[in-house]
C-alpha cells in the first residue's frame, strides 16, 4: 500500500509543480490617481494620438491605484505585471491566497490565466540558399511579390515610421550583418525584456531575429524587408518555461509600444488551438481587446493568421488576429506567377463570421539565421508573412502622410491584388505597392458571364495563361458558402468554366485583376467543369472549400468533445502478505472507449466503457487455499504435482474520471495529461484454474472452469480508483481495488492483489 501512495504522490507532485497558477486580478477603479501624458508619452506617441483623435487623458492611460496594488501584493506570491488598459494585475497565487484577494473590497473579479503558452507561429527550416522564386536585383522574391520595386523607385523605405516587434528573443540582432544598417543608423530605439525585466533582448529564441529581418533586413545589396529606414522597438514577451505569464507580458508590451510612440506593432505570436476553441476566436479574448484598444489609440496592429490549417478540427485563425481592428495576415506559396494557398496557413472566418485573414503574403521567406553573423536561410510560417506586411505597411504609411491607422488598414486591403474579391484563404490577396505611389492601372474585363436556367458559364474575353480564376458563392450578408480556385495552362475564348450558385445568393468571380458577380442559378452542375471546343486544357492547380469544410467539428483533440480508444497491458502487484503470491509474466489486458467533455483547454470530465481479462499466475507445489476452496476432488490425485496455476477473470467495466492537461501540444495535440477516476467492474465470464502437471513420465495440461466460485465471490463485482499519466498516445496507469479494503479474507476465500500497473496506448 505504501508503494501505491508513493506513486500517486509522485503524480500529484508533478501536477502541483507544473501548475503554478497565475491570475488576472481586476481592480474596481483608479480613484485618486493622477496622470500627465506629456511626461509619460514619447513625443511621437502624442503626435499619433492627435492625428487619430484619441484622448490622451483616457482613463485607460492612468496608472493603477498603488494602494490597491500594495494590498494585492501583500497577499500574492508574486506580481507578474500590471496592465493600465485593463486596470488589472497579473499575480502568482495559491488558491488560498486568491480567495483572500477576491475578498478585498477594491477587487472587481479574479480570473485564472490558462496554462498553455502563447505560441510562436512555428517555423520550418529549409537548408541552403536557393529560393523557389529567384529574382535578380535589389529585392528578395518575398518583396517582389508585393511590388516592392515601386516603393524603392520612389525612395520609400519606411522612414519616419516606428515599428514595435514582439517575439521570443532577438539573438545576434546586435551583431548580425543583416541588421548592420539598423545599428549604424541607431534605428533600434528601445528594447525591453518583459520576462527578465531588463533591456537586454539579444538572446533566447531566434524567431524574433527572423521576423525582424522580414521587416527591415538587408544582406549585401539585397533587401529582405521593405522597411529598412524605419525605427524599431524590440520587446521580448515569450518564454517557453512560463506559459501562464505570457498573456500578461504581451499586454504590457502593447502598452509599452503605445507609450514609446509605435505606429505599427508586428506580432508573429498568438493564442490558438493550444489554449482556445474555435468558438473563442470572436475578438473577445484579452489580447484581442488589447489589439482593438491599440487601434483606437492610432496603432496599426499586424498579426499572423496562424499555422492551424492542417488541423481539420480547428478551421479558423488565432487570436489576436480575430480582433476586428487587427490586420490578420495569411500565407501563400513563394511563387511570382502562381497563386497558391500555403498548406499550413489558417483559414477564416473568425468565429463570428468576419472576414479573416485580411490580406496575405509569402509564407516562405529568406531570413537571417543565427549560427553566425553572416548566415541566412529559408523558413516557412505565417510568422513571416506578417512581418513582410508590417514592413510594407510602414512604407505605405510613409507614402500616405496624414492617414490614420484605420484608414491605412483599409487602403492596404484595397491595394491587394484580388480586391474587391475576397475569401477565407487569401483575404483580399497580396498588398501591392503600386497602389500607394499612383502606379496602379485600370482593369479591363477579362471574362463575361453566360447564364442558363440551371448554371452560369464563365467565358474569357482574352487569353489567360497560368492565371488563376477565383470563384465563390456568398449570401446577401457577405458570408461565403463555398469558394475555390482553378488554374489552367491556357484559358481562352474557346473555353468556359461552368459554375452554379443557389438562387438568392451571388456568384463572384475574379480573373487577372477583374472581379464581377452574377445572381445565383440553381442547378446540379459540378463546380469547376471546364468545357472546350478545341483543346483539352491541363489543370495546373485547384483549390476548393465548401461550407462543410468551414464548420469546425465538435469532436476531436481541439473540440469540446473527444474520444479515446485504448488498449491497456498490465501486471498485478502484490502489496500485502495476505495476497496470493504472483509469478511470471502474464499481462492483463483491457480495451475500451472513453468519451470526454472539455471545460476549457485544461480540464475535462469523462466516461469510459471497457472489457478486459485480468490474469494471475502463481506457483504452488501443494494444494493451497484456492484449490481447497474450489474443490480438490476435481483435480484428483495429480493436484500435488501442479507447478503453475493461473486465474483468468473476464470483466466489463465503467469509469468516471477527470483529466487535467499538464503540458499542451504534443504530436497528437493531447500533450501531457493526468487522469484520476473511479471504476466499477462486473465479472461476466467463468473463472478458470489452469496449470501443468509435471512428473517423470508425462507432462499434461489441465484446465478446470468454475462458474463464480465462492472463493472468488468478492471479485464478481469490484470497484476502485484509477490514475493515468499520459503523453499523447502512450501512458502509464495504476488501478487499485477498494472493495473489501481492510478486511481479512474469510476461510475458504482467496485475496488477489489489489494493485495493477501497466502501459496504455490511446488513439
Amino acid at each position: 500500500m505504501k508503494r501505491t501512495v508513493l506513486i500517486l504522490g509522485f503524480v500529484l507532485a508533478m501536477f502541483s509543480a507544473s501548475a503554478q497558477p497565475v491570475y488576472w486580478v481586476f481592480l474596481t477603479d483608479k480613484a485618486g490617481t493622477t496622470f500627465d501624458p506629456y511626461s509619460y508619452f514619447d513625443a511621437k506617441a502624442i503626435e499619433r494620438y492627435h492625428q487619430c483623435g484619441a484622448d490622451l487623458y483616457d482613463i485607460t492611460n492612468y496608472p493603477l491605484q498603488q494602494q490597491y496594488v500594495a494590498g494585492v501584493n501583500a497577499l500574492a506570491t508574486e506580481e507578474v505585471g500590471q496592465s493600465r488598459w485593463m486596470n488589472a494585475m497579473g499575480v502568482v497565487a495559491t488558491p488560498e491566497q486568491i480567495a483572500a484577494i477576491e475578498a478585498l473590497p477594491y477587487v472587481l473579479r479574479v480570473q485564472p490565466i490558462e496554462a498553455d503558452p502563447m505560441q510562436l507561429a512555428s517555423a520550418e527550416y529549409e537548408a541552403g540558399l536557393t529560393d523557389h522564386a529567384t529574382v535578380a536585383g535589389p529585392l528578395e522574391a518575398q518583396l517582389v511579390r508585393m511590388g516592392g520595386k515601386s516603393f524603392r523607385d520612389h525612395g520609400i523605405d519606411g522612414k519616419g515610421i516606428r515599428i514595435a516587434v514582439f517575439d521570443g528573443g532577438f539573438p545576434r540582432v546586435n551583431t548580425h550583418d543583416v541588421f548592420r544598417h539598423l545599428r549604424d543608423n541607431h534605428q533600434i530605439l528601445k528594447t525591453w525584456n518583459f520576462p527578465n525585466r531588463k533591456e537586454d533582448v539579444y538572446g533566447w529564441n531566434s524567431h524574433g531575429t527572423m521576423t525582424l529581418s522580414c521587416i527591415a533586413g538587408r544582406i549585401g545589396e539585397k533587401d529582405l524587408g521593405l522597411a529598412t529606414g524605419a525605427e524599431f522597438l524590440l520587446a521580448r514577451t515569450e518564454v517557453e518555461a512560463e506559459p501562464f505569464k505570457e498573456e500578461v507580458w504581451w499586454m504590457q508590451a502593447v502598452e509599452w509600444a503605445d507609450q514609446n510612440g509605435a505606429n505599427i506593432i508586428s506580432s508573429s505570436l498568438g493564442y490558438g488551438k493550444e489554449r482556445h476553441y474555435t468558438t473563442d476566436m470572436d475578438g473577445t479574448s484579452y489580447v484581442a481587446r488589447a489589439g482593438n484598444l491599440a487601434a483606437r489609440k492610432g496603432i496599426l496592429v499586424c498579426n499572423s493568421a496562424g499555422n492551424e490549417a492542417d488541423d481539420k478540427q480547428w478551421k479558423t485563425i488565432i487570436t489576436p488576429s480575430d480582433a476586428d481592428s487587427v490586420l490578420c495576415v495569411g500565407g501563400i506559396e513563394n511563387s511570382l506567377d502562381e497563386y497558391n494557398h500555403i498548406s499550413f496557413s489558417s483559414f477564416g472566418p473568425s468565429a463570428d463570421g468576419r472576414l479573416k485573414p485580411n490580406v496575405c503574403a509569402f509564407g516562405y521567406a529568406r531570413t537571417a539565421d543565427v549560427p553566425n553573423d553572416h548566415a541566412t536561410h529559408y523558413v516557412h510560417g505565417t510568422s513571416f508573412s506578417c512581418p513582410l506586411v508590417a514592413g510594407f505597411a510602414a512604407c505605405a504609411w510613409q507614402a500616405s502622410p496624414g492617414k490614420t491607422n484605420m484608414e491605412l488598414f483599409r487602403m492596404i486591403e484595397q491595394s491587394a491584388d484580388l480586391h474587391p474579391y475576397y475569401d477565407y484563404a487569401f483575404g483580399y490577396g497580396v498588398p501591392q505597392a503600386a497602389y500607394f505611389v499612383g502606379e496602379k492601372q485600370g482593369v479591363e474585363p477579362t471574362f463575361r458571364f453566360e447564364e442558363t436556367d440551371v448554371d452560369i458559364r464563365v467565358i474569357p474575353t482574352r487569353m489567360a495563361v497560368h492565371k488563376p480564376m477565383f470563384f465563390k458563392e456568398q449570401r446577401p450578408d457577405g458570408t461565403i458558402v463555398r469558394y475555390g480556385q482553378k488554374t489552367l495552362s491556357v484559358f481562352d475564348t474557346s473555353m468556359s468554366l461552368t459554375l452554379t450558385a443557389t438562387p438568392g445568393n451571388t456568384l463572384v468571380v475574379h480573373l487577372d485583376g477583374y472581379t464581377a458577380q452574377c445572381p445565383g442559378r440553381g442547378g446540379r452542375s459540378i463546380w469547376g467543369t471546364v468545357a472546350s471546343s478545341t483543346v483539352s486544357p491541363t489543370t495546373m492547380g485547384t483549390f476548393y472549400r465548401d461550407e462543410q469544410m468551414l464548420q469546425p467539428s465538435v469532436w476531436g483533440s481541439n473540440a469540446p468533445w473527444r474520444t479515446d480508444f485504448y488498449l491497456q497491458l498490465g501486471l498485478p502487484v502484490k502489496l500485502q502478505e495476505a495476497e496470493l503470491p504472483m509469478l511470471a509474466w502474464l499481462p492483463s489486458w483491457r480495451f475500451g472507449m472513453r468519451v470526454m467533455h472539455a471545460f476549457g483547454k485544461v480540464y475535462s470530465l469523462g466516461l469510459g466503457l471497457e472489457y478486459g481479462i485480468s490474469s494471475h499466475n502463481y506457483l504452488g507445489m501443494q494444494p493451497n487455499a484456492l484449490e481447497q476452496a474450489l474443490g480438490t476432488d476435481q483435480l484428483a490425485a495429480s493436484m500435488d504435482k501442479v507447478t503453475r496455476r493461473r486465474i483468468s477473470l473476464g470483466e466489463w467495466g465503467i469509469e468516471f474520471f477527470q483529466r487535467v492537461r499538464l503540458v499542451p501540444l504534443g504530436l497528437a495535440g493531447k500533450g501531457l495529461h493526468w487522469d484520476l477516476g473511479f471504476y466499477g467492474n462486473l465479472g461476466i465470464s467463468d473463472y478458470q484454474l489452469k496449470g501443468k502437471v509435471a512428473s517423470n513420465e508425462v507432462a499434461n495440461e489441465l484446465a478446470v472452469k468454475y462458474k463464480r466460485p465462492a472463493a472468488l465471490a468478492d471479485y464478481r463485482c469490484n470497484y476502485g480508483v484509477t490514475t493515468r499519466l499520459s503523453y499523447d498516445f502512450v501512458g502509464l496507469y495504476l488501478r487499485y481495488r477498494l472493495n473489501g479494503l481492510g478486511q481479512t479474507p474469510a476461510e475458504g476465500r482467496v485475496l488477489l492483489p489489489r494493485l495493477e500497473a501497466g502501459l496504455q496506448l490511446a488513439f
